[in-house]
């Protein structure tokens, strides 16, 4: 693994004099957040109609996932060319994960029984209408080892672009790259040919990234002007739970990773506040995947290892929904008074070690893999989910913006281990992030 971390092709030069405070990214994000729930608490029928600026701004950015992937995992592997390398990253990578995730698993049951976020809701499931979760639940069958393994495969090359499938990309993509490394000089024109290509991907990207405030604005003010602050107050303390657990686990569990790796958890919060301000307003972690591709490159990690472990950990590191799901399961055993032997809740959790990696990339991931688990635990009520429909969207903020930190965090970590990252740059770079170019303007 080479020692020098190569910029994206569209890195600005290494001092970028500041302009007006409101030209700042995350300032007009944020603006724009405030007004979007101000529309939507005030004006619902207003907040509603502006959903598509949400809809279009993260369909512009999911159009480009598949070329950011494409282009930076190909360029880093040709420029690599060693299949061994790639795969002791690939291993390392997936032990992390592994153990990360289950933390959060862990980390959600221990915070559910002692906090009971369930208790004294005392719900009749016979109340509720099965037909709010029968899509859940049928999706909830497609989920599992073999039906993920076997979708990793496109059914064409193309197919997995016209899909859009994260590991579809990326399997691609590595094949691509071991293909043109053995090419000799064909190999070395071809990966400079993609490497243009990437110029051109990421100055896309900076067009699309403008519009940012407008997405966030309309994702925003339509969340709450659908579901109003009125559905929060009957599931405040699940919510409540929920965000002071993810806010636990990033700062403890992240934190104490992150010190161990030679930075600040806190500074890499701020040097990403930019790409957290935009997944809280649209609640997708999937509009900021080329920008924390590129930010980490700007940290000194390698091109190649960004593009393994970072996308890579969308499916597999998880650790808001992680935790979304095992608080959520004994939250709903305790709001229908089900009592959980020790057995079964070792048995939810190994059950939600699988179902967390098997739903990737089945839409609305965090509530379909929900419901296969409780489809394998016949003793809490089903259709008990149903009440968690409403509230999901915000709960869905607050899992993307954890498995943001968690994956930025996996992929430094692995990039140390590698005995590749210059922690003094890290640290420099996190702290003066505007000399290294990562305060945008507009």
């Amino acid at each position: 693994m080479s020692n020098t971390s190569s910029l994206p092709p569209d890195a600005p030069p290494s001092r970028k004099p500041r302009g007006p405070w409101y030209s700042t990214l995350y300032v007009q994000v944020l603006i724009a957040i405030c007004i979007g729930i101000l529309i939507g608490r005030f004006f619902p029928h207003a907040g509603i109609a502006l959903k598509p600026l949400g809809d279009v701004f993260v369909a512009l950015i999911r159009m480009m996932i598949a070329p950011v992937i494409f282009c930076v995992v190909v360029q880093g592997i040709a420029s690599v060319g060693d299949l061994k390398t790639v795969g002791r990253v690939g291993v390392k990578a997936l032990g992390y994960f592994e153990v990360v995730s289950t933390l959060a698993l862990i980390t959600g049951i221990l915070v559910a029984i002692i906090v009971h976020p369930g208790s004294g809701l005392n719900l009749d499931p016979r109340s509720l209408d099965p037909k709010t979760i029968a899509n859940y639940v049928g999706r909830a069958k497609d989920t599992g080892i073999v039906p993920f393994l076997v979708g990793i495969v496109p059914r064409t090359f193309v197919d997995a672009f016209a899909g859009g499938d994260v590991l579809q990309v990326l399997l691609v993509s590595i094949l691509t790259g071991f293909s043109i490394s053995r090419l000799g000089a064909l190999g070395e024109r071809i990966a400079r040919a993609i490497g243009v290509l990437t110029k051109v991907v990421f100055g896309i990207i900076r067009i699309i990234v403008k519009a940012a405030p407008l997405g966030a604005l309309g994702g925003i003010a339509f969340t709450v002007g659908s579901y109003g602050f009125g559905s929060l107050s009957s599931l405040a303390k699940l919510i409540g739970t929920f965000y002071l657990t993810s806010i636990v686990f990033v700062v403890v569990i992240l934190g104490s990773i992150a010190a161990l790796t030679g930075f600040s958890i806190f500074r890499f919060i701020a040097y990403i506040k930019d790409e957290l301000l935009i997944v809280l307003g649209t609640s997708s972690s999937e509009t900021v995947l080329p920008d924390m591709m590129q930010k980490l490159e700007r940290l000194g990690v390698s091109r190649s290892i960004v593009g393994l472990v970072f996308p890579t950990g969308y499916s597999f590191n998880t650790d808001g929904t992680n935790i979304y799901l095992t608080l959520a399961v004994i939250f709903l055993a305790q709001a229908t008074n089900t009592h959980l032997a020790l057995g079964q809740i070792v048995g939810i959790l190994l059950f939600a070690m699988i179902a967390s990696k098997g739903a990737s990339g089945v839409t609305g991931t965090g509530f379909v893999t929900l419901a296969a688990i409780l489809t394998a635990v016949p003793s809490i009520p089903i259709q008990s989910l149903a009440i968690l429909v409403g509230i999901d969207k915000f709960m869905s903020e607050c899992r993307a913006l954890t498995n943001v930190i968690g994956n930025g965090v996996a992929t430094i970590v692995v990039s140390r281990w590698e005995g590749e990252l210059d922690t003094v740059k890290l640290r420099d770079t996190m702290a003066n992030p505007a000399e290294s170019g990562d305060v945008p303007t507009l």
